[in-house]
């Protein structure tokens, strides 16, 4: 384990809970009548029921690794995610970071649809702490690298979904971070520009920065990544060798929906080294980019 000073995030117990309120007036029950209830000294009832998008996350990231998040739809990485970069709020645990975080979360995130594609560059860069002088030091080469040519001064509610993300990217590389915090916003991208923001990650990795990845292409995740965290239903199944989380999680996303269970079990006893290990399922999967489109980098 690396040592305390290199730690740049620390999660410990971290969960997150939801109150799904089954009609509109829950909602106002909930907020009314359990004080009343305390108030006359009876125990309040509850009107939602309870989710847990995350529950118990134990978290440590040295400074210089890149660490990939992987699980199925809904098992909670978008929430860690934005629980790390303080946009969520924990319901338990806490989570500690050191160092400036520039994160691609939800497409558009962080920008004003109504502002143009410059302003929202100079908004962005503000907010995370850098002067006009240093924004327009960078602003050129910003701007050359979302490839948004004269669209950077409309609003970017008239970008492309890939527009957006291009410019997003660009945003966050640029500011010179020591977090980079990216969550499967290169989807929406050209296959062309994906290789090129592969480059610019690799080129982080290089210079000692910290990335904190989110993506479904495993071939992506198994070469640009350390370690890989695997999350199923808000619970942290395993952390691993990138090969092997990416086929335990490959094991859980095709299983029969009867097996998905005892799978689960079984990678929780692998960790816990109470039984063999899983049969190795590397060379039946599909890593996401296949042998002949392997990532190349490009340098920039």
């Amino acid at each position: 384990m690396s040592s305390e000073a290199n730690v740049v995030i620390e999660a410990r117990g971290l969960g997150k809970r939801y109150q799904i309120y089954a009609e509109p007036i829950d909602r106002l029950k909930q907020f009314v009548l359990p004080r009343l209830a305390r108030l006359v000294g009876r125990c309040p009832a509850t009107f939602y029921k309870a989710f847990w998008a995350l529950t118990d996350v134990d978290l440590t990231i040295a400074k210089g690794e890149t660490v990939g998040i992987v699980g199925r739809n809904g098992s909670g990485k978008s929430t860690l995610l934005q629980l790390i970069c303080g946009t969520l709020t924990p319901t338990v645990g806490a989570v500690n970071t050191r160092g400036r975080i520039a994160a691609l979360l939800e497409l558009g995130s962080g920008f004003n649809p109504e502002y143009t594609g410059h302003e929202n560059v100079y908004l962005n860069a503000a907010l995370l702490g850098l002067s006009r002088a240093e924004i327009d030091a960078r602003f050129d080469a910003i701007v050359e690298f979302a490839e948004v040519g004269s669209f950077i001064n409309q609003p970017v509610k008239t970008y492309s979904s890939g527009m957006l993300m291009r410019l997003a990217f660009s945003v966050a590389v640029h500011l010179e971070p020591e977090i980079l915090v990216i969550d499967e916003a290169l989807a929406v991208g050209d296959e062309r520009f994906q290789r090129k923001c592969f480059a610019r990650i690799e080129s982080f990795r290089n210079a000692g920065k910290t990335i904190l990845l989110v993506s479904h292409a495993g071939g992506a995740v198994v070469e640009l990544c350390d370690r890989v965290l695997l999350l199923d239903g808000g619970e942290a199944l395993a952390m691993g060798h990138p090969r092997d989380m990416i086929a335990m999680y490959q094991k859980l996303i095709y299983a029969e929906p009867a097996a998905g269970e005892r799978i689960r079990q079984q990678i929780r006893d692998r960790v816990a080294g109470s039984v063999e290990p899983l049969p190795p399922a590397a060379e039946s999967y599909d890593a996401g980019l296949t042998s002949s489109s392997r990532v190349e980098y490009e340098p920039h």
